[in-house]
């Protein structure tokens, strides 16, 4: 049995959960409204409060489906009452960011701004000039979001200058060696 599949999902006070002919999940909370297509093979039931997610057989596409789809309906649960954020931080002279009209603006060395907008559901803040705080309801979005923001200044291993992920460490390089 999946670790994970076979796990309840408990549905909060404010949060309706409903489940189609079609097998879409549709869950509404306080911070908004997510849909997830789940596979016809795979039954999601609710019963006083209470969503699970079970699968016919024990086949490896079945095995595989059924810890997946529990997950993106948890993270959907998730999403509609708290909601997710990933925070990133700007090292480097000159790197900062700022939000002007839910636009993120970022200045990184470049000969020009870049500038991205923020996709439905997603905000940005920016508590300092060198850190970004990406919110949203949907994980995969924020994280997504976050990871594109993150390649156009790659942390480098020698000064550390570029973009990362607050909890991210990176392992630095020591310098080219003088002649001796």
């Amino acid at each position: 049995m999946s670790r994970i599949g076979k796990l309840p999902i408990h549905v909060p006070a404010g949060v309706t959960v409903t489940i189609s002919d079609d097998n879409v999940v549709t869950v509404k909370g306080p911070k908004g409204e997510l849909n997830q297509k789940v596979n016809k093979d795979i039954s999601v039931g609710l019963d006083n409060g209470v969503l699970t997610v079970t699968r016919p057989s024990d086949s490896k596409p079945h095995r595989s489906m059924h810890g997946l789809y529990r997950a993106l309906i948890n993270n959907m649960v998730v999403g509609v009452t708290n909601g997710f954020q990933k925070v990133l931080l700007m090292e480097g002279v000159g790197y900062r960011a700022q939000v002007e009209n839910g636009k993120l603006n970022m200045a990184l060395g470049f000969s020009h701004p870049v500038i991205i907008d923020a996709p439905e559901h997603v905000t940005f803040e920016t508590p300092a000039p060198n850190r970004i705080v990406i919110k949203g309801i949907d994980k995969q979005v924020v994280g997504e979001i976050a990871a594109e923001i993150r390649a156009i200044r790659k942390p480098e291993p020698y000064l550390g200058k570029g973009i990362r992920y607050e909890d991210e460490h990176i392992r630095r390089k020591e310098g080219k060696a003088g002649k001796k």
